[in-house]
């Protein structure tokens, strides 16, 4: 059995205190000791994009990450998102058949929510640069863009 560290880790609003080993992933403690399934783990090498979490409002590929790198950091994830029932944006996805699958949409979620607290009235183009870091093989994206600009327009069906 390898050495652990104790560390706190400031999920989704919540101090979480753990015992890791120090070669875990944040992925890794998302998923196996906090339940948080919600953050999806695709190629491993952080090339897909899946296990996009935002770490201090930022988005950062929790496969790439070492737990106790996170702490002192404030990890927001899907299950944070949408504590309170459904955002606007989800709303817009699912109005605008941004997703298929799901498989890669909490991590186009959390990668959109960040843009739109940085940037109020993207363009297209700045949507498809901030997207760019994630894969979809269902939508095309253009779904996924046109949700990202009637969420950042207020839109409501």
């Amino acid at each position: 059995m390898q050495a652990t560290q104790s560390i706190t880790l400031n999920i989704n609003g919540q101090t979480h205190s753990l015992d890791v080993e120090p070669r875990f992933l944040l992925s890794d403690v998302l998923r196996h000791k906090l339940g948080l399934t919600g953050t999806h783990v695709g190629c491993e090498h952080g090339v897909c994009g899946a296990c996009t979490v935002l770490v201090d409002g930022k988005p950062e590929r929790s496969c790439l990450v070492f737990a106790i790198q996170a702490e002192g950091s404030s990890v927001e994830t899907i299950e944070g998102l949408s504590a309170d029932g459904m955002t606007r944006l989800q709303r817009a996805f699912q109005e605008h058949h941004a997703l298929q699958c799901g498989f890669c949409t909490p991590a186009f979620l959390l990668t959109a929510t960040a843009l739109l607290k940085q940037t109020k009235d993207p363009t297209e183009q700045d949507i498809r640069e901030a997207i760019s870091g994630n894969i979809c093989r269902c939508t095309g994206y253009q779904f996924i863009v046109d949700a990202i600009l009637a969420a950042a327009k207020g839109e409501e069906a």
